[in-house]
Formats: C-alpha cells, sequence, structure tokens
C-alpha cells in the first residue's frame, strides 16, 4: 500500500539514526500484519477512505516514532532532541565568537600571558551561562508544550494535535541523494537557535558587549579602532543569516526539512565570499587603524601592520576554506542531477 509505505517514509525522518533499518523493518512487518487481518476481515483490500481512517488511527509519524527513542529525563523526549542539538550548536557558536573576540580585544589591547590564561578560564563560565540560559529556555517550552499542546513551538503539533495522512510527502526514489540527513529535531533546532542568533547578531551595534565583554572597555581606552570596512561586512553577514533562516522555515514548512538543500548551502557559501571579498581587498589591507594617527604612528606602526597583516593572512584561510566547500558542494550537486537521470 503506497499510504503506509509513505507513513513509514514519514516515521523514519524522526527514528534514531543508528537505528533506522531496524525498528523501521520491525514496524513494517508489523503493520503490514495488521492489515492483512483488516483486510481478511472484509473480505477485500481497503479503500481509500478506509486506509486513510487506518493509518490516521495509527498517530502522527513524529509520535509513533518516540515510542523508538531513547529514554530522556532532564527535558521531555518531543523536546530533548531540539534541546540537545541547539546546546552543542550555541557552545559551538559561543566558544568560536569569545575566542575570536577576545583574541581580538588582547592584540588591539596590551597582549599578556595574564590575559590570555584569564580568557581561557572565562571560556568554562560562559559555556556554563549559555548552558543554563538554553536549558531555562527548553524547560519552559517543555512546561508550557506538556500542558498547552500546540500553543507553543507549532511545528511540534504533530506529537500531540491532529494531523492527516493526505499531508504525508510522497514517496522519495531510492538512491535519489546523496545528501547528509537530519532528524526533525535538529531541522526545527536550526530554526529555534536562528532566530536567537539572528537577535543576537542586530542587539551587537548598541550592545557591543555581548559581544566582546569586558574587551569594550580596553577597546575604549587603547590606541586601535575597527576600520569603517566592517560595518559593511556586519551587515552582509546579517543578510546572510536572514536569507539562511528563511530557507530553513521554508523547508521546514514544506516538510524538506530532512535533505538539507545543497543549493542553500551553496548559495549561503557564494554569497559569504562577498563580505569576505571586501575585507581582504580593503586598500592598504587596513583592516585595523590608529585612533589618532598623528600623535601614535611612531610608536604603534609596527603593532599596527603585524595587527593588519595577521587579520588578513586569516580572511584568505578563511576564503580557501569557502571557496573549497563551495565546489565540493558544487559537485555533489551535479553527482545527484547525474544519479536522477541514470535511474529514470
Amino acid at each position: 500500500m503506497e499510504l503506509l509505505d509513505r507513513y513509514l517514509q514519514a516515521v523514519r525522518k524522526h527514528l534514531p539514526w543508528k537505528r533506522q533499518d531496524d525498528i523501521l523493518a520491525e514496524l513494517r512487518a508489523n503493520l503490514e500484519s495488521q492489515l492483512e487481518d483488516k483486510e481478511s476481515e472484509l473480505g477485500r483490500p481497503l479503500n481509500a477512505a478506509e486506509a486513510d481512517a487506518w493509518i490516521r488511527a495509527l498517530g502522527a509519524p513524529a509520535q509513533v516514532a518516540l515510542q523508538y527513542q531513547p529514554q530522556q529525563y532532564l527535558i521531555g523526549p518531543a523536546v530533548f532532541p531540539m534541546y540537545l542539538y541547539v546546546l552543542r550548536i550555541a557552545g559551538a557558536w559561543a566558544t568560536v565568537i569569545y575566542l575570536v573576540a577576545n583574541a581580538l580585544t588582547i592584540a588591539l589591547g596590551s597582549p599578556s600571558g595574564v590575559a590570555i590564561i584569564q580568557s581561557a578560564f572565562n571560556l568554562l563560565f560562559v559555556l556554563l551561562q549559555v548552558a543554563a540560559w538554553v536549558t531555562l529556555i527548553f524547560a519552559i517550552l517543555e512546561y508550557v508544550a506538556a500542558r498547552h499542546p500546540g500553543t507553543i513551538l507549532p511545528s511540534l503539533a504533530g506529537f500531540y494535535g491532529k494531523w492527516s495522512p493526505s499531508s504525508l510527502p510522497p514517496l522519495q526514489p531510492a538512491g535519489a541523494s546523496t545528501c547528509k540527513r537530519r532528524s526533525y529535531a535538529q531541522a526545527v533546532a536550526n530554526v529555534v537557535f536562528g532566530f536567537l542568533f539572528l537577535g543576537w547578531l542586530l542587539i551587537i551595534p548598541r550592545h557591543p558587549f555581548v559581544l566582546l565583554g569586558p574587551g569594550v572597555f580596553y577597546l575604549d581606552s587603547g590606541p586601535f579602532r575597527l576600520a569603517p570596512i566592517w560595518i559593511t561586512f556586519y551587515w552582509w553577514v546579517v543578510a546572510l543569516n536572514i536569507v539562511q533562516l528563511g530557507w530553513n522555515c521554508i523547508e521546514l514548512l514544506r516538510g524538506t526539512w530532512d535533505c538539507p538543500s545543497r543549493l542553500l548551502r551553496s548559495a549561503v557559501s557564494l554569497i559569504g565570499l562577498a563580505p569576505l571579498f571586501l575585507l581582504v581587498n580593503v586598500p592598504g589591507g587596513a583592516l585595523v587603524l590608529l585612533k589618532n594617527p598623528a600623535a601614535d604612528q611612531a610608536r604603534y606602526a609596527t603593532t599596527l601592520a603585524q595587527i593588519n597583516h595577521g587579520a588578513h593572512v586569516a580572511l584568505l584561510i578563511v576564503a580557501a576554506i569557502v571557496v573549497v566547500q563551495l565546489i565540493i558542494d558544487i559537485a555533489l550537486m551535479f553527482s545527484d542531477s547525474w544519479k536522477r537521470r541514470a535511474a529514470r
């Protein structure tokens, strides 16, 4: 039955990756046995309306898949996968941003071994704060979702609320894509974290403390300042995140979240090259300037040149990584296209 195949395909998206095939084989055998019993009672195959009612009675795919998820006690089973995924992403981003911001602060201020060691120890405190906030937010979401289904995180309505077999996506041909598949929780977490990260980006101009921390005070009192090109770079980053977040929302609404689009990744990589190109090609490599060139040129000229050279090299490395990733994604897109044509 095609409707059963579509249902099992939807259930697969919510199952643990390592046990997907075994769980699905067991579930298929069980459901096919139920279907045979029903058809034996009727003496005929189920018609479309009866098949729809039977599939509907089984429960939403996400709800059925929950039975096979490992038990989690910190946060409820419907929210925990998203919590864990957001926690990992937030921790990774917090680490990267903290290290970059503090490296810039130390470079523009007065580098010392004490400052570097203190920054390393402060990272643990930052990660604990991030974990605490993420845990608090998801604990609140779990509390509200459990008591008022459908009022928060509407995309989780399938766990608790109504659903229709007619909404199941069509069957995908075997071997149609070689993309790295992701779970439903990861897709929703990407959108949730995307909104949080975009909000964090937008408050940086008025509250730079959220990016640099105490380093803001060092920069205010130091002899260096960032070149105006960084403002253009900032708005490019904001635009890039808006594009990526919008696309992720569309994929979630269309039900194509299990296989992230390589076109999106390639488009983001391509757009991301534009601000990097601006920074790499800034006239004279002047990414950092002196606040008072007339008074400080003689004293800080060598340090300024070293900072700009190091920043230029780092940007070239980042650009090279983005280009390599873009080439790989384009090659994989052509490979998928060739496989789809060969399968016809």
